[in-house]
């Protein structure tokens, strides 16, 4: 048996028996009381912000403390201030629907980091094992870590990028709807309700929040200007600015959205058009590298058979 085979047997044999070990010690009950700072908390809430609450006391908000209270929490952190783009990365979260903050994703991130280096090192011992070790597959870790990490950032951006489409095609229906509720004779927030409550996409789910924050005390212009910012779509910020220009002014606010979809409408197809001029190109590669080479290849082949055989 060779040492690779020797040290990679040991650490398979060590690992296996320390996760054993560490799943053991964290079923165990905590036998401590519990911190002053978990006593008093619920006494504070109203001085103290939800962030720098500890995260057992806010089940329902799903915040994470803003100071480190744990070895994972702090590398969370520590591994959101190397990557870095808070801003950034809070608009991708809004706009592909995710309820988190930009602290529990790099954390989730960085768990698929471990993961995938977990995994890789398993490569790296059965190949030991397997008596295949070499120095390239002392890389396999790395590159398996790497390809999890930027992979879940990805399925992020996916995400963002399929329901930006979504509400972008909602968003012309939606006003229209808000539109033939006003010519009813229904009040714009009463309006916003009954679109929340009968609609099922993406856009009503936003109008719902829009609602929620109208009902407990937020202004209908501020709720509608902070969904527009966060969700930085053309269609839709151009459509709030002109809904709260027409109720500042006393507008008529059905005429207003029926021009809203319409120019929605056009933003639509005139996307539709600019992605059909883009396919053109990769509709030619088929037909440049498949069927023109299969017409030539049955046009040539005959005669050069022929050729070949002597006939003629």
């Amino acid at each position: 048996m060779s040492a690779p085979s020797v040290l990679a047997t040991a650490v398979l044999i060590g690992g296996t028996f320390a996760v054993g070990l560490l799943c053991i010690l964290a079923s165990l009950p905590r036998w401590r009381a519990a911190s002053l700072t978990v006593r008093i908390a619920p006494y504070v809430r109203d001085v103290v912000a939800d962030e720098d609450m500890p995260r057992a006391l806010l089940p329902g908000t799903g915040m994470l403390p803003a100071g480190g209270r744990s070895l994972w929490q702090r590398a969370e952190q520590g591994f959101e201030r190397m990557l870095g783009g808070g801003d950034i990365l809070r608009q991708r979260l809004a706009q592909a629907g995710v309820r988190t903050d930009p602290v529990a994703f790099r954390g989730r991130q960085l768990g698929w980091l471990l993961a995938g280096i977990g995994a890789g090192a398993l490569a790296v011992i059965a190949l030991a094992l397997a008596g295949r070790m070499s120095v390239p597959v002392i890389a396999i870790p790395i590159l398996t870590g790497a390809t999890a990490a930027v992979g879940y950032d990805m399925q992020l951006s996916a995400r963002a990028k399929a329901r930006r489409a979504r509400l972008t095609d909602e968003l012309p229906t939606t006003l229209e709807f808000l539109a033939l509720c006003l010519s009813a004779g229904e009040g714009f927030l009463d309006a916003l309700r009954r679109v929340a409550a009968v609609g099922s996409g993406a856009l009503t789910a936003e109008l719902r929040q829009v609602v929620l924050a109208a009902g407990t005390g937020s202004p209908l212009a501020d709720a509608l200007s902070e969904m527009a910012s966060r969700l930085q779509l053309p269609g839709l910020t151009r459509a709030v600015d002109q809904v709260i220009a027409a109720l500042e002014h006393g507008a008529p606010l059905a005429g207003v959205l029926h021009a809203q979809a319409g120019d929605a409408r056009e933003d639509a197809k005139r996307t539709l058009i600019e992605q059909a001029g883009r396919k053109e190109i990769l509709m030619l590669l088929p037909l440049v590298f498949l069927i023109l080479p299969l017409s030539v290849l049955f046009a040539i082949y005959p005669g050069l058979f022929i050729l070949r055989l002597g006939i003629g």
